[in-house]
Parts: C-alpha cells; sequence; structure tokens
C-alpha cells in the first residue's frame, strides 16, 4: 500500500494563511521602498533649506554665519540619506519578497550615496566660491 503525500491532503487554510503572509512581507517591502523615497525627499529638503538660507540671508554678520547655519542643513542632508540607505539595506536583508521585485541594494547605495556627494560638493561650492568665481571676496 502506498502512502500518501502530505502535499495532497494539504489543509486550503494552511495555504491561504502562507499566501496571505507572502502578501504581507510584498506590501512590507514596498513600505520600506516608500520609506525609503520619504527620507530622500527629506535629504533633498534640506539641502533646499541650506540653499535657501544662504540665498535669503548671504548678508549676515558675522558673514560666515550665513554659510554656517546652510553647511548645517546640507550636512543633515548626507547623515539623512545614509542613514537611511542603511535601515532600508538592513531591512531589505531580512525580508523575502514572493511577488514584487524588491530593489537591488546597490541601487539605493548608489541613490544615497550620489545625493550624499553632491551635498557635500555643495557645501564645498558654499566655502569656496564667492559670487561664482574662485577669487576672495
Amino acid at each position: 500500500m502506498a502512502q500518501d503525500d502530505p502535499e495532497d491532503h494539504e489543509d486550503p487554510n494552511t495555504k491561504w494563511a502562507e499566501e496571505r503572509t507572502d502578501w504581507a512581507e510584498d506590501r512590507t517591502i514596498m513600505a520600506l521602498e516608500r520609506t525609503f523615497a520619504g527620507w530622500m525627499r527629506t535629504a533633498f529638503a534640506a539641502i533646499a533649506i541650506g540653499i535657501g538660507f544662504r540665498a535669503l540671508f548671504g548678508e549676515f554678520e558675522p558673514p560666515w554665519l550665513a554659510k554656517a547655519i546652510a553647511t548645517g542643513f546640507i550636512l543633515l542632508s548626507i547623515i539623512f540619506a545614509i542613514g537611511a540607505e542603511r535601515r532600508a539595506s538592513r531591512s531589505f536583508r531580512r525580508l523575502s519578497a514572493h511577488a514584487v521585485d524588491s530593489p537591488r541594494l546597490p541601487n539605493l547605495k548608489f541613490v544615497a550615496y550620489a545625493i550624499s556627494a553632491g551635498a557635500a560638493l555643495l557645501i564645498v561650492a558654499l566655502w569656496v566660491l564667492n559670487d561664482g568665481s574662485l577669487k576672495p571676496a
């Protein structure tokens, strides 16, 4: 007498529960993507605040104060971008996608480090350039 294969008598409730779990993991992956995108938007907002502050209050007394405050906001954008990439990468490594393609982790690194590099260049430009030239003011 042949033994029955256990998969032939699988409980439909178990199968549905597994599918719901798979869908929940996929929703979690999409939520992580949205959260990462939100942190990248926050990083861009910090850059914009820094540039805007420098543009609005360029004639501050002492003159370096506006640059220092703008630099603080731009440094925050670097912290936001790299911190978000690290949190997202750590979370994505713990999950497995079933129906949704999760983002490739090198792409997250590229986005975060590109934003950070651009912000760092902006800080250098803020302190080195005077009226668009390298000559002292």
